[in-house]
Order: C-alpha cells, then structure tokens, then sequence
C-alpha cells in the first residue's frame, strides 16, 4: 500500500480552527471483531449517534501467521468516511472532524515512501512469544515495570518488535495511527495508545527511548507523540476528493486506544468508581492520578495506561466476551445456532456454584474448539463440565465475574482506594447475567452502560476539541450520565428502575 504524502506540520492546538461552526464529528471506531463508521452530534443535553457504517473484522492466516487484513480495513473506512459525508450532507450539516480508535498493541511497519511493507501481525499471533525471555535478558522485569508500569502480556509491542528482523527506515505506526497517516499523510503516536507499548514512560509521558536503545531499535521508531484534542492534520486532496468530504476536514486525535476512550464516557458523578469496559476483552480498573509503580503492583500484573486529560487508567485486561462469542462461532459450524438472550436465559437458570475457569489463560487466546477448550481447563480442575450450551456460558459468566471480583479488590489494595459503585460500559452492559453476577461477587452496585461507551467518548473529545462542549472529564461524564439510559443492579436483588431517558 502506498500514499502520496504532503508535507509534515506541528499538532495544532486543540480548537484552533474557529471558521466554521462545529457540526457533526465523524468517529472511525474498530475492535477486534468488527468497525463501525458513526456520526455523532452533541449539545450541553446529550450525544446522538448515528451509525452509518459497519463491516467485519478478524484476523486471517496471511504469509504463515495471523494477521489484519489491513488493506480491506483501510478501504471499508473510506467507504464509511464517505458515507459520512452522504449523510450529512443530506441533512445539510458538515462534518467538522474524525476520529479514530481502535484496539492496542498492534502496528504497522511503514517506508520513507509511506508504503506499509506488510499486512500487520495480530495480537493473537504466537510470535512474540519466543522474545519475551531475550527481551527481559536485555531490560530486567522489575525496571520495565517502574518506568513503563505496564502489565506484563506476551504480545505487548515491545515483544512483538523483538521479532523484527529489518527496520531500517521504517517506521512503526500503531493501528490508528497508520489509518491516520494514510487520511492525512501525518505521522504522530497518540499518547494514551503509546502508554500500551512498553516503550513509555508512565510518569514522564514520554518515549522510553533508553529502552529502545537497549533494544537495538531506533530512538525515531515510532512518530512523536500527540495528545488526545489535538489535530493530527488534514485530509489529503485524493483522499477528501474519494470520500466526498472538503479538503479542510479535520483528523483529530481522541483517546485512540479504544479503551481510553470508553473510560472516557464512563457516566460516573461519584469520585470513587470502577470501571469494566467489557467486551472481547475485559478491562478492569480505577481511574487515578498517578500511577502505581510499586513492586506488589507488578507481582499483581496491574497496569498503568495513559487516559485522556492525563489521567491513569489503572487496570488489568482480563479475558473478556471472546470466550463466549468463539463459542457461538463453534455452535455455529456445528449447527447450532441459539439466540443469545435465550441461551443467557437458559444458563441463569442453573445453579449457581458450578465449575469455574481462569479467564486469563493464554490457553484461550487464539481461536479454535473453545467450548472443549473450556471444557478441558474444568477437567484439569477436577470438575466436570456438561457438553450443554446453557452450562458452558454460565461457566463463562461466573468465571468473568469472578476475575472481575478478584481484580477490583486488588486494584483498590494495590491504590489505596475504596470503590462505592461499579460502571460496566461496552457491549457486556447489555449481558444482564454478567451485571448481576457481577454486582453479587463484588457486593457493589454495578450501572451498566453505554453499550456505545467508545465511540461517545472518541465523539466528545472531538467535540470538546472543536470547542461545542466545554469542561473537563467530570462535565463530559455529566453529559453521559444524563442523556444515556443506564440500568442499575443492585447486590442481593433485581435491577433498579432506569436511571436516565435516552436520548440516542
């Protein structure tokens, strides 16, 4: 893949361009599994989001190894920038700009040219396996963690580059990054997903650069930093002419890890909350001011992310919704097809206190059988699990919700706080057996949504940055909180009345 480029300039700061009234703001929003192109439209009383985009996501076997079909993802974003831009147009609004947030960890390597050199690895790749022990022969564990404070998963970026065998005059681009060089020709690394690397410092804010000489690899690997709110740049004249949108259409960097961005929109008005942004993964934390770098926060494999406004996302990313949507998968071929209220129906149904797995096992990381995978880890119990699609997702659910349980009391010993109330945002929040289970394990009450938790948070900072909202996290939480419907569950009992009408 190649892209003409235009000459390189400065962030501009956070709403600089005051020409045009802030209209609607575009958000590029991709996980694991799928994307969604979305518009969003904010006032002082709520975020509307409208959808006007989708398309699947997963990783293939590509040149042996599990990759992103980078090149089909790059060209479904064009097809929804553009039509963004029909519909807006239709409504006689402008988009004023784009955002793009996507999973962690993972790049791109790009040329002088601005060619990627190859479709990117996927996490799920076992390749950086092999580099984690030359890695820590080379930087000791302990002072990885007091300068990165970042958990320790084998497929974090700094393990994955360890397996790079050529990089000269290349640059990494991590996954939003790339789809925003290539709608700008800007090459930046957006703080909070650089904070995901291992390549960077949790209390300065700034590249590890020792850590990449020790590593043998450029101190200019990866682009200079940008902060969520600034402007990366400007579409490029063929790409603005491809998608119908005006050349002067802004790409501004949001919380482009899209984790920050969920925690972002999490409709919180206590100080003291967790958070579960619950989806294919699970991230599980508090939101601090400072990170934790002690010794007994490493030995818990906590990390400390960068969120938006400088924030901590203090969590520790659990196995997630994966488990249960691989097994679908498998049911699936297999030809069995339920409905998943009814099978979440079914499994709440059963006894509470059945067999248990560690939903953190590298065991389940890549795709495969997962509902015998599931079943053998209760078999290395010494448990038995039933072949039943109903017993086989509330093994699921009560293993999540259990981890969660674990985590929040670590997560508190670990920062010195006591949480009152816990918000469970992204897709699980509509899993009303995964909110109950979980407020009953951890005794805390638990507000479950928004389901669209990252694309309002990618779709507020943009908004904030065009200067039609103003305030800090707290303010654009209050927006959250009072034009979203929420749902509350209570410990020992049923669901308390909705918090708030929607407004989406």
């Amino acid at each position: 893949m190649s892209t003409a480029r235009k000459s390189e300039s400065a962030p501009a700061p956070a709403g600089a361009d005051s020409a045009a009234t802030p209209g609607v703001f575009a958000a590029v929003d991709i996980g694991a599994s799928s994307g969604r192109v979305i518009l969003g439209r904010v006032s002082g009383d709520g975020a509307q989001l409208e959808v006007v985009h989708r398309f699947p996501n997963g990783v293939v076997e590509i040149d042996g190894g599990l990759r992103w079909n980078f090149d089909a993802l790059f060209a479904e974003v064009l097809k929804g920038l553009s039509a963004a831009a029909t519909v807006a147009a239709v409504q006689g609004e402008r988009i004023a700009s784009i955002g793009i947030d996507t999973w962690a960890v993972d790049y791109g390597l790009v040329d002088a040219a601005g060619n990627l050199t190859a479709q990117p690895f996927s996490y799920r790749d076992d390749r950086s396996r092999a580099a984690v022990e030359p890695v820590h022969r080379k930087l000791d564990p302990a002072r990885l963690y007091a300068t990165t404070g970042l958990q320790f998963l084998q497929f974090n970026t700094i393990y994955q580059l360890a397996t790079e065998q050529d990089l000269d005059g290349l640059q990494a681009l991590l996954i939003p990054d790339l789809i925003a060089f290539l709608l700008t020709g800007v090459r930046r690394t957006e703080a909070t997903n650089a904070s995901t690397t291992g390549l960077f410092d949790a209390v300065a804010g700034e590249w590890a650069t020792e850590f990449l000489t020790a590593l043998g690899l450029r101190t200019d690997l990866f682009p200079p930093l940008i902060q969520p709110g600034e402007t990366v740049g400007t579409l490029l004249p063929e790409i603005a002419a491809q998608v119908g949108l005006r050349q002067d259409t802004k790409v501004v960097a949001v919380g482009s890890h899209d984790t920050a961005s969920a925690v972002a929109a999490v409709p919180a008005q206590e100080e003291d909350f967790a958070y579960i942004s619950s989806g294919t993964w699970s991230l599980v934390g508090l939101e601090l001011r400072h990170p934790v770098l002690t010794e007994a926060s490493r030995d818990a494999n906590f990390t400390n992310e960068r969120g938006v406004d400088g924030t901590i996302r203090y969590l520790r990313n659990m196995g997630g919704l994966w488990l249960l949507s691989e097994c679908q998968r498998t049911w699936a071929a297999e030809g069995f097809r339920p409905e998943l209220p009814a099978l979440l129906q079914a499994a709440a149904a059963l006894p509470a206190g059945g067999p248990q797995i560690n939903p953190d096992d590298s065991y389940f990381i890549a795709p495969d059988n997962m509902p015998e995978r599931i079943r053998a880890a209760v078999r290395r119990t010494g448990d038995v699990l039933p072949d039943d699609p109903a017993a086989i997702a509330r093994c699921i659910m009560d293993s999540l919700a259990a981890g969660y349980a674990r985590t929040l009391a670590d997560a508190e010993r670990l920062a010195g706080r006591t949480v009152d109330v816990v918000h469970v945002v992204g897709g699980g929040s509509q899993n009303t057996l995964l909110c109950q289970l979980t407020a009953d394990v951890t005794g805390r009450p638990v507000v479950a949504g928004p389901v669209e938790a990252t694309a309002l948070g990618n779709v507020l900072i943009q908004a904030r940055a065009a200067g039609a909202l103003a305030g800090g996290l707290p303010e654009l939480r209050k927006i959250i909180s009072t034009g979203t419907m929420l749902r509350r569950y209570e410990p020992a009992g049923q669901a308390a009345p909705t918090l708030s009408a929607s407004k989406n």
